[in-house]
């Protein structure tokens, strides 16, 4: 594909901003000075959401405010997670594979009791001191470090935590979960390294992590003119389906279409946009249609889409809240601002999603999740969804704004990126030097590169090749070429520039690529510290054996 650049005027219509679209919470247009100094760093993550979900990718969801930084900035259409929570977060966080880092497997264990460590190097469920943070990287390089929101890669130690590993200040939780109203124990809250209680009647988690970033944002300003680095990692929109009020009153009603309309609305203003190629097929459905269900069913599954947009949509406002806060400090100008997602829609609780019916559009409800038929929706036009290395777990949408250095505001970009590269572009950007040594430790040499040349309007640094390990499923992409297989099965082949929906599998026809690329895949394992799953699996179900007999002892002793 090639890139892609519309008109901001018809960017906007795309979007449905309407010509005012630049204007920020009523003020004047983004501006694009040129920068002074070393750029302010703003990293903001959503949790869980799909591909196509916000405006600027095709999405229904109302999310003006990201809309407006892509319509100053550039949007990559091949940007790649880690198909998983843990891992996207450790690889983000350090520029490496997540198996180099210890977060090959989740970084909690059986009821959140400690870690799941499975005493192998890429396998401990938590940073380990061969690797740096972006936060202790900038932190060197004279940059105040703020963090607000999910933690998930490390939880049961103290020198685990972000104050430990770079951050000067944090708000947020240390683990992958949390009620949105109200985020007791056994996960709790954290205001840098003290458990703290959720306050105020009107409290919620996405507002919270919103007002604690633009809070340290200010106050770091107070104290000096050095520039900051904010890492947002909201929790929305992860289970449960938790939102305000008006917010998911706002959508009721919405999807009572179903998603099968939802998806084909969603693939014709992809195609529109130049995010897919029209040869290439909308993948299946892989659940029943909405008009199979009962009357009640069918407003079921409409209220969980609603809740689940309204989610989307509130940190959508507090992306607004932080770009006004920048842009009335005089900040907003010499601020880079990066976007995206940590892994595809999840199908976490089955077909029709989880919890209890009669818990939607209340502050109850843990499990409560939106299913996977609407997941399928949310990665629109793709395969699979969140934990999977197929398409559909491992694209994200990824925003770049950054006035003065990107002069096309609207652009898309057709170079292939991947979350490992934001550790070499925040130290490009910001002048820092990644180190070789780290308070005594060896440093593991960065896998990425700096994105900072293609949104400078250059040819990207390309990765010869990028890999994936996940709960079995594996991948390997390079060039146009894509080598995939879930866990147990075959290796399947995609051409990417063909076939980015992953539809019609050449293994067969492509016995030497599959081949070739299979060795490298096995190469990049064993560098990586990236074992085999079932062995994994025999060492995580004996520890989850003796952590249930030890807590049967427990309980009866103290019975």
């Amino acid at each position: 594909m090639e890139s892609v650049s519309v008109s901001r005027r018809d960017f906007l219509k795309m979007v449905g901003l309407g010509a005012a679209g630049f204007a920020v919470g009523g003020g004047r247009a983004f501006s694009a000075n040129k920068v002074v100094g070393k750029p302010n760093i703003v990293l903001i993550m959503a949790d869980d959401m799909g591909y196509s979900d916000i405006g600027c990718y095709g999405g229904e969801i109302e999310t003006p405010n990201i809309d407006r930084l892509a319509a100053g900035g550039l949007r990559f259409s091949q940007f790649y997670n880690g198909a998983r929570c843990c891992p996207t977060r450790a690889s983000l966080l350090t520029g490496l594979y997540a198996h180099q880092t210890g977060v090959g497997l989740m970084a909690n264990g059986p009821s959140f009791e400690k870690e799941s460590d499975a005493g192998l190097p890429g396998y401990r469920g938590f940073l380990n001191r061969n690797c740096v943070t972006i936060g202790e990287v900038l932190k060197g390089a004279g940059y105040h470090t703020l963090m607000s929101g999910k933690w998930h890669v490390g939880y049961h130690r103290k020198e685990r935590w972000p104050l430990q590993r770079g951050f000067d200040r944090f708000y947020g939780i240390m683990d992958g979960v949390a009620n949105y109203f109200h985020p007791k124990a056994p996960f709790g809250l954290w205001f840098g390294n003290e458990r703290v209680e959720a306050k105020g009647e009107n409290y919620y988690l996405t507002d919270a992590f919103t007002d604690y970033a633009i809070r340290f944002v200010k106050e770091a300003r107070q104290q000096d003119d050095k520039p900051f680095f904010l890492y947002l990692a909201y929790t929305a929109p992860h289970w449960p389906l938790h939102a305000r009020k008006e917010d998911m009153e706002k959508y009721r009603g919405r999807y009572m279409v179903g998603w099968d309309k939802i998806r084909a609305a969603r693939y014709k203003r992809m195609v529109d946009m130049g995010f897919v190629k029209k040869e290439w097929e909308l993948s299946a459905r892989d659940a029943r249609a909405l008009e199979q269900l009962s009357e009640e069913k069918k407003k079921e599954m409409d209220f969980r889409m609603s809740i689940y947009a309204a989610q989307v949509d509130r940190m959508d406002q507090g992306i607004g809240r932080v770009v006004k806060m920048l842009k009335d400090m005089g900040e907003l100008d010499n601020t880079l601002i990066l976007f995206l997602s940590d892994n595809g829609g999840c199908a976490e609780g089955g077909e029709l999603g989880g919890g209890k019916a009669e818990d939607l559009g209340s502050d109850r409800g843990f499990l409560l999740s939106y299913g996977q038929a609407w997941a399928n929706a949310s990665n629109t036009p793709y395969r699979r969804y969140k934990c999977w290395v197929y398409e559909g777990g491992i694209s994200t949408p990824f925003i770049a704004y950054w006035p003065g250095v990107i002069k096309k505001g609207g652009g898309l970009t057709n170079e292939v990126g991947h979350i490992i590269d934001i550790m070499a572009t925040c130290c490009d950007a910001a002048g820092a030097e990644y180190p070789k040594n780290y308070k005594g430790n060896n440093i593991i040499p960065p896998e990425s590169k700096s994105l900072v040349p293609i949104f400078r309007g250059h040819k990207g640094q390309s990765h010869e090749c990028l890999f994936w390990e996940h709960l079995g499923g594996r991948a390997v992409r390079r060039g146009k070429w894509k080598l995939v297989a879930s866990y147990r099965c075959q290796w399947e082949l995609y051409d990417m520039e063909a076939d980015r929906t992953e539809l019609t599998n050449l293994a067969e026809k492509h016995p030497e690529i599959v081949s070739e690329l299979s060795m490298k895949y096995d190469e990049w394992a064993k560098r990586c510290g990236v074992e085999p799953w079932e062995k994994i699996r025999r060492i995580m179900k004996k520890q989850r054996s003796q952590w249930k007999a030890a807590r049967k002892a427990k309980e009866k002793k103290g019975g």
